[in-house]
């Protein structure tokens, strides 16, 4: 059963029909694997994996009577506890904001087109030793959930505390959330570029990202319309949007061994359910191996929660919202929203500053934290790459102290221990990677053939290596599951066709699968224009990715005199059933044709070749079939090889004067080539089309390899089709 994917030219991807839902192909491999060309040499492949992994947590020591923080202490004098269980320093550092040096800066213009992840390149450049004994504090404004008062409360404290109250030790960021994450200026010392990049903030910047309305026991609001929207899936994606910022910025330092602290600006962020936990884990997590504790402020201030809602909604219809339970209902929605804020805060060692319309306490309380700390390090005895939270214990060698630190940690997690959610957001984040995965190797090639004027159908085909994937025994079967991510994007970047499946194969274990490949094919239908496709794929017993990206050009045929598609070349054809057949360019005689993208062909197969010419000169506007005339279609087509600069083989022409597919204007050709006549050997095999009618002509070339047939075994070569279910 071959099964595909019709995209349509919005940003879906829509299912065409049951037979049309995606295909997992084995065929023959064009060259031997690495591993089994170094075993043909005799020669020996090892592989040496080490993994060290070292755990940071900041310690304040303070004096339990006067508060001031203690110096002086040595390694000795701490003893560090992960689940119970002792664990030996590696490191102690120590830093004191009294002793921080003034930096050399070389700061740039926050006006500056430049993103997060280079955050630190223009202050600093390479060298991160100079940040010793400095607070490194980002101020993060969340401008999607705050309302303008709201801005304006928070803009002004920063403003407060950068002109009165920023210590010489305080190296200051400014990152903002609006339509996109934006850094606003660089780590710097300097009041005045901050103060410039603090006062453009305005209040028009969370413009279409505000959260959307739910129902609730409150009542409806009056707004001219009996009908209400339930955004909430809107809201959890919006959420998920700022909590992934936050671990963008995390990322952004995690290089940066000094501890981070961040002001987290905001007007509440609400979660529904269990919707955004996956998201919500992975910023606290990344805060921690960054490093970074988060200082959430509610910009709301102080709050008169009343039944009817405040002055941001319409006045709500009945009697329904002045009962308890729509009171209750609107004092569980803004603790909701702070309760996301207070879990950021808590996990990564930091605080959280509500209903209060005085914000000076939470930069005071960053400068406290970091004033005076220790850096512990050392390397956990508990490797099990689980994903469990591990809780920290530190205690020093005196009575009269108080320690401030960081609870615990996420153990990372290897693939085997990931959740469902986490699996699914490791795709995203490597679909949005600007680095390529290699560990999976993937080629794609892709095709176009018109529909109509202004449609094209665009297969697209994935070639992995069978000999990458780890196969589970199963009997006499081997099993593996992949799944594949892709994206295509026009040439404004605007999302146009997404693809997302799970491939289930079962192949019998008497096939050689380091000879094979794993082909997977779907298909786009795109307008003309350039397009970029990016394809994610992941071997779901070890968690190994690879990606490919490449530029699809689907060209206006209008402009060309001879109006051709793209040639497919292939060697095996399976049958379909009848309802395949419709839309489907591929599909000859009631069999699709496979593409066969590396170009490899062995001398005991047949080459089939596909392509069509449309619109050829005097074709009938009518739906008529043209009658063979001087001002009829007259087309001439054969296919060539050439090698050393010498035709060594041609095929007999073929003549058409009648198109056999009239609706699309279109003439296919489906021509089969016996490969038994040509040694093995490089070829370029070259198309020729000839539109006798017009007098224009084109003459297309490809490199083909041809290979000598394998050693007689069991049919392991042909391709049949993997059955799977959706």
């Amino acid at each position: 059963m071959t099964r595909k994917l019709r995209g349509n030219r919005g940003a879906t991807i829509a299912l065409a029909c049951a037979a049309h839902a995606g295909c997992a192909l084995l065929h023959a491999q064009s060259t031997p694997q690495a591993g089994q060309q170094a075993s043909d040499r005799g020669a020996s492949v090892y592989t040496l994996k080490a993994r060290s992994e070292i755990v940071l947590t900041n310690v304040v020591v303070r004096d339990k009577k006067t508060g001031v923080a203690l110096k002086g202490l040595k390694a000795s004098d701490f003893t560090i506890l992960e689940d119970g269980k002792q664990q030996t320093l590696s490191s102690l550092e120590f830093e004191d904001a009294d002793e921080a040096v003034a930096l050399q800066e070389t700061t740039r213009s926050g006006a500056e087109p430049r993103t997060v992840a280079q955050m630190l390149q223009g202050t600093l450049g390479a060298d991160t030793a100079s940040l010793k004994n400095h607070r490194l504090i980002v101020m993060f404004f969340d401008l999607n959930n705050m309302q303008q008062d709201d801005i304006d409360r928070a803009v002004g404290a920063a403003q407060t505390y950068i002109k009165s109250r920023m210590l010489p030790a305080d190296l200051v960021a400014v990152v903002s959330l609006s339509t996109s994450l934006q850094l606003n200026h660089d780590f710097t010392a300097n009041k005045n570029a901050l103060l410039v990049a603090v006062g453009r903030f305005n209040g028009t910047q969370s413009q279409g990202f505000a959260a959307g309305t739910t129902g609730s026991s409150s009542g409806t609001a009056d707004n001219g319309s009996s009908f209400t929207a339930d955004d909430s899936e809107y809201n959890n994606l919006n959420t998920d949007r700022e909590l992934y910022a936050i671990q963008s910025i995390a990322k952004s330092l995690e290089r940066i061994d000094q501890h981070k602290s961040m002001l987290y600006f905001s007007g509440g962020l609400a979660r529904n359910g269990v919707e955004n936990q996956a998201a919500l884990r992975s910023a606290t997590n990344a805060a921690v191996r960054a490093n970074m504790s988060i200082y959430s402020v509610d910009s709301r201030g102080l709050q008169a929660i009343n039944p009817v809602g405040d002055a941001s909604t319409g006045s709500l219809r009945g009697t329904s919202s002045y009962s308890g339970a729509a009171m209750q209902g609107n004092l569980d929605s803004n603790f909701g929203s702070q309760e996301t804020l207070a879990t950021l805060a808590s996990d990564t060692g930091g605080k959280s500053f509500f209903d209060s319309n005085d914000f000076a306490p939470a930069f005071q309380q960053v400068q406290r934290d970091t004033e005076a700390y220790y850096t512990l390090a050392y390397r956990p005895k508990n490797l099990t790459r689980d994903g469990r939270y591990r809780h920290l214990q530190v205690k020093v060698a005196r009575a009269d102290v108080k320690l401030e630190y960081r609870p615990g940690y996420f153990a990372p997690a290897d693939f085997k221990h990931q959740k469902t959610e986490d699996r699914e957001q490791a795709l995203q984040t490597e679909m949005q990677s600007d680095l390529p995965a290699s560990d999976v190797a993937v080629y794609v090639q892709a095709f176009y053939f018109r529909l109509d004027a202004n449609r094209y159908d665009v297969p697209v085909s994935a070639i992995i290596p069978a000999s990458q994937l780890a196969f589970v025994k199963n009997g006499d079967k081997d099993k593996a599951s992949i799944d594949f991510l892709g994206e295509l994007r026009n040439a404004q970047k605007i999302v146009v066709g997404n693809l997302r499946e799970t491939i289930k194969l079962q192949i019998g274990a008497d096939q050689d699968l380091q000879r094979k490949n794993i082909q997977y094919n779907t298909a786009f239908t795109l307008a003309p224009g350039t397009y970029h496709l990016k394809l994610v794929v992941r071997e779901n017993q070890t968690g190994t990715m690879g990606s490919f990206e490449t530029d699809l050009h689907v060209p206006d045929l209008k402009k060309n005199q001879v109006k051709l598609s793209s040639i497919v070349l292939g060697s095996q054809r399976l049958p379909v059933s009848p309802k395949q057949v419709e839309g489907n360019p591929m599909v000859q005689e009631g069999r699709e044709l496979v593409p066969n993208i590396a170009h490899t062909f062995r001398q005991d197969q047949q080459l089939y070749l596909l392509y069509e010419v449309y619109d050829p000169a005097k074709a009938s506007s009518q739906g008529q079939s043209p009658t063979p005339s001087a001002n009829g279609v007259h087309l001439l087509s054969s296919v060539e090889f050439l090698r050393g600069g010498s035709m060594v083989y041609e095929t007999a022409p073929i003549e058409v004067k009648t198109l056999n597919s009239v609706a699309r204007g279109a003439e296919s050709f489906a021509v089969t080539v016996p490969l038994a006549a040509l040694p093995p050997g490089l070829y370029v095999c070259q198309v020729n089309v000839i539109d006798d009618a017009l007098g224009a002509f084109s003459f297309p070339r490809m490199a083909i390899m041809i290979v000598a047939p394998l050693p007689a075994a069991p049919d392991s070569t042909a391709i049949s089709p993997l059955q799977h279910n959706r």
